[in-house]
């Protein structure tokens, strides 16, 4: 039986979207192929189809969720242009701090991993993060004398801040350290986006 393309698409969204589900959870070293193709619900035999490899199907993962993250701040800087920095701090430290481990963020989630992937993965990793680093440097203000720090590098700031805060505020049992924790990496996210602007406490 042939399958049509578009069927053939939806079958790859959705092994790649299981994928990155499993990934976030388990991590690569705990995700195998039967459990990427359970959560998919697909054969190994359509699984092949669509990846050569575990290690194909978690680079996949990795660039599917960082265009995603970049999508969702895109979409903010458009519909909140004034306080989408506010607005991506509260939902990245509220709801990706509390919601299922597969449904994080991959830039947290997924990091570590790629730190020991191969060369092809590290490379799209790069490439999809210097994406990432350009669209949040392009909604934060411009420096406005030599000795501030360019949009780009508090870009990069901003995201490392988030990312670790948010892997921090995850690791912890404690609730009430979590919420402080998210609390002060809030306030810390938004004063390296914009150091000129006073953050509230």
């Amino acid at each position: 039986m042939r399958y049509s393309a578009e069927h053939k698409e939806e079958t790859r969204t959705r092994v790649v979207a299981a994928a990155g589900q499993v990934f976030r959870k388990e991590g690569y070293g705990g995700a195998g192929i039967d459990a990427l193709t359970k959560a998919a619900g697909v054969t190994n035999g359509a699984f092949y189809g669509h990846f050569k490899s575990k290690s194909d199907a978690f680079r996949t993962a990795v660039v599917e969720g960082l265009e995603e993250l970049r999508q969702a701040i895109l979409t903010l800087r458009q519909n909140q242009p004034k306080d989408w920095l506010k607005a991506l701090a509260g939902f990245y430290l509220g709801y990706k701090r509390t919601c299922d481990l597969g449904d994080s963020c991959t830039l947290p989630s997924l990091s570590p991993d790629v730190m020991r992937a191969d060369e092809e993965t590290r490379r799209v990793y790069t490439v999809e993060l210097r994406k990432l680093i350009t669209d949040v440097a392009a909604g934060l203000p411009e420096s406005t004398s030599a000795g501030e720090t360019t949009a780009e590098d508090r870009a990069i700031v901003l995201l490392a801040t988030l990312s670790g805060g948010l892997t921090l505020a995850r690791a912890v049992s404690d609730p009430a350290l979590s919420l402080h924790i998210a609390e002060v990496i809030e306030r810390a996210a938004l004063t390296a986006g914009n150091p000129s602007q006073p953050q509230g406490k």
